[in-house]
């Protein structure tokens, strides 16, 4: 009999990249991957644990697959990731359905716990976070082939006050570089024409490695590769983002003009409580270095709102600084208090409503800027890769390099020609939506 597996991936991308490693080591084991859980003999759970949300949407899918294991329509349930780690006395203690647990830096231990779990016994493994995992399968991918995540390092140390990611994905650790371009090679003769580069922080690749930043180095390497055709960087903290870097994005055809670097806040004060690095003066040099060299750029942020002790005169100041920087891609959070971390213990907490009405005014002036900027785009043409096809519509969705999958806006092309998904196309824009555009087939 074929045992069937199902996987839940919740979270980030990282996540997703370690999923997809494990359904690759469970599918070379000849192991079944299915999506539905009505079917499936074992249910694997990856979790994430980052804010108070993420968390209560990791113990009620955990709950909620519980529930099948009790009922008998499943053999296993397996629990991994993030809320794993940092939880695991807890998860086996009160959810005694749950029969294996596998911490962040464990997934090579899958397809071990998978047969522990089959004959009965309970397993965990909490390999320690100063390791760096060595996946010898291929793997997965779960983003319908034209696009894929390369995760390029583990764990963080910078120890923001917010951040309890430190704690639950250890030190910083970069993935060489010579394992990242054999990874990118195999990915794109499976199909992939989009390599998306994340980590908790890309920016300082290459530091514990090679002694010195070397993002820039590896952005010649992997432009190099037949087959792939855009090449996308999240996760750039802004004060670690340097001139080479800066160059390499320019330089670099693949290379899309598309960078992500959260900055959490703009008030300096703010910023040195939350344990940045960082300042207005430097982020307002860095963001200017940037769009100097690289006029067409395309910058995205997130921003924290209702940190302990913010001021109305400093989310006024926030509210300011977005209005004249006008960030092509904005997302807004309410500060979420976080158990064990700093911040969560400092005395000046803001209650729910005011963190929630800051974000919403955040998120009704970016929709302001961002409409602003759509409307710029008119008459303009951009290359674009197809997501897919409205149903009985002649419309095609599409993504130009100022997005990412699954955060940004799409681009909607009508046309009766046939497309299909992963297929790039040249529009001219004709219309603008307050996160998304029109265009017409060239």
């Amino acid at each position: 009999m074929s045992i069937k597996v199902l996987f839940v991936s919740l979270g980030c991308d990282k996540n997703r990249v370690d999923s997809e490693y494990m359904v690759g080591k469970l599918a070379e084991h000849q192991f079944v991957i299915t999506d539905d859980e009505a079917e499936a003999d074992v249910i694997v759970i990856n979790t994430c644990c980052f804010i108070q949300d993420a968390k209560e949407e990791s113990i009620q899918t955990i709950l909620e697959m519980a529930a099948l294991r009790t009922a008998g329509s499943c053999m296993a349930l397996i629990v991994c990731g993030c809320l794993a780690e940092r939880y695991r006395e807890e998860i086996f203690a009160e959810i005694p359905e749950v029969d294996a647990v596998l911490g962040t830096n464990s997934t090579e231990h899958i397809l071990l716990a998978v047969e522990k779990v089959l004959t009965g016994k309970k397993y965990e493994a909490f390999e320690p976070l100063t390791r760096s995992e060595k996946h010898l399968s291929p793997r997965s991918i779960s983003t319908g082939g034209h696009f894929a995540h390369l995760k390029i390092a583990e764990g963080c140390d910078k120890h923001c006050t917010y951040c309890i990611i430190p704690a639950i994905r250890g030190p910083y650790r970069s993935v060489p570089m010579e394992d990242l371009i054999a990874e990118a090679k195999s990915l794109a003769e499976q199909g992939v024409k989009e390599l998306i580069l994340v980590a908790q922080e890309t920016t300082l690749y290459g530091v514990d490695l090679y002694g010195k930043k070397s993002l820039h180095l590896l952005l010649h390497e992997l432009n190099q590769i037949p087959g792939i055709y855009w090449i996308r960087l999240m996760y750039c903290y802004p004060e670690e983002i340097y001139d080479e870097l800066i160059e390499a994005i320019r330089d670099n055809e693949k290379v899309c003009h598309y960078i992500d670097m959260p900055i959490q806040h703009i008030n300096t004060s703010i910023l040195k409580r939350m344990g940045r690095r960082t300042n207005r003066e430097t982020l307002e040099e860095r963001i200017s270095a940037i769009r100097t060299a690289i006029p067409d750029i395309a910058l995205r942020t997130t921003l924290i709102c209702g940190f302990p002790g913010e001021t109305l005169e400093q989310h006024e100041e926030l509210m300011e600084f977005i209005n004249e920087t006008e960030f092509d891609r904005l997302g807004a959070f309410a500060y979420s208090a976080e158990e064990n971390t700093p911040a969560a213990e400092y005395p000046d907490q803001i209650d729910e409503e005011q963190k929630e009405e800051w974000q919403a005014e955040v998120m009704e002036l970016q929709e302001e800027v961002i409409l602003d900027k759509n409307e710029d785009m008119i008459g303009y043409e951009l290359d674009i890769i197809i997501e897919g096809k409205i149903a009985d519509e002649d419309v095609y969705v599409g993504r130009s390099y100022r997005d990412a999958p699954d955060i940004d806006g799409y681009v909607f092309v009508h046309t009766d020609e046939e497309l299909l998904t992963g297929d790039f196309a040249r529009v001219k824009i004709t219309g603008a939506y307050e996160y998304d555009l029109i265009g017409e087939l060239i």
